[in-house]
């Protein structure tokens, strides 16, 4: 039976339903012309998403991403070093002495997946810094996510993939030139290592990666350009910055800025297992989001309390099923 299928008849109650809901939602979104955000938190990257994602990429069911930097560099790590990578099935066992001993062994733990430190970090480290140089020598400035399609783009990386390319999702971003959001990418590896090169003077110029308020001012002109044209719904997988960010847009051309007739978000769906509890914004329900701007009371909206892990590349298959 194929997937589609398989969900319209066993999917019937909870969160089964609500995936079956959101997909077909998704789905007619797209079939009348829409557009879709798709926002990425958590160690989406890490969970192999480019086995699904890149098709939606290449398929034009996603037209802009916002993720984590650390989604948007971990992407990349697996694309060059997974074959390098350590499988912990028995994660919830590690004591403290075995958690040293894989940091002891350049394996950084995430969940029951280790990335390997030299072949995944620093060999992505030493070709960044040459692109981080270069643009400093010229004078410019680009985006996080500017660097990495240049990298992916100039073949660089190539003699090292360990996967299939078309199961990375970055670059079939990267092909397509697929806007791109990554708020705080600060907050990750390359981030870091990025600061840490202006510490040790191997670079100079903060501003020659452009961060936060660049990204909302480019966004803003992209949602403009977009909603007044086609509906464009928003996909969310998980929460945080990756999501919180992207949404505002919406309050901030329409409230503050005080613009006429700024379009809302036309579908709606959150995969999550955050709750609604102490003003968790990541937990908060659809709703909550008719209050500041942001939704409709006739918007679809979907909430999946599930292992995103488990419900996106279903809700993928169901919407590339012709």
């Amino acid at each position: 039976m194929i997937i589609s299928k398989f969900i319209d008849h066993h999917y019937r109650h909870f969160n089964a339903a609500a995936l079956k809901h959101a997909a077909h939602g998704y789905k007619t979104h797209i079939e009348k012309g829409g557009k879709v955000l798709l926002t990425m938190a958590g160690a989406m990257s890490t969970a192999e998403i480019g086995l699904s994602l890149a098709e939606m990429i290449r398929q034009n069911k996603v037209h802009a991403i916002s993720c984590t930097g650390a989604n948007l560099e971990e992407d990349v790590f697996n694309l060059v070093a997974h074959n390098h990578y350590e499988m912990i099935p028995n994660y919830r066992d590690l004591t403290p002495k075995d958690e040293q001993a894989l940091l002891e062994r350049h394996l950084n733990r995430v969940t029951d997946t280790c990335i390997p430190e030299e072949e995944a970090i620093r060999r992505i480290e030493r070709v960044v810094l040459e692109e981080w140089q270069k643009a400093e020598k010229e004078g410019r400035s680009y985006f996080p996510h500017e660097f990495m399609y240049k990298i992916l783009l100039s073949g660089k990386l190539k003699e090292y993939y360990q996967i299939d390319p078309k199961d990375s999702w970055l670059l079939a971003a990267a092909e397509r030139n697929l806007p791109m959001i990554v708020p705080g990418w600060e907050d990750s590896t390359l981030g870091n290592i990025f600061t840490g090169h202006i510490l040790k003077g191997d670079l100079k110029n903060v501003a020659t990666v452009k961060t936060g308020i660049h990204y909302m001012l480019s966004f803003s002109e992209w949602y403009m350009q977009t909603a007044t044209k086609f509906p464009v719904g928003f996909f969310q997988i998980g929460g945080g910055i990756a999501g919180d960010f992207p949404i505002c847009v919406v309050p901030m051309l329409a409230q503050d800025l005080q613009y006429k007739e700024v379009p809302l978000w036309s579908y709606f769906c959150q995969i999550s297992d955050s709750t609604t509890s102490y003003g968790s914004y990541s937990g908060a329900v659809p709703n909550e989001k008719i209050t500041w701007g942001k939704l409709a009371i006739e918007t679809p909206k979907f909430v999946i309390e599930s292992d995103a892990s488990i419900v996106a590349p279903l809700i993928f298959a169901y919407v590339l099923e012709n």
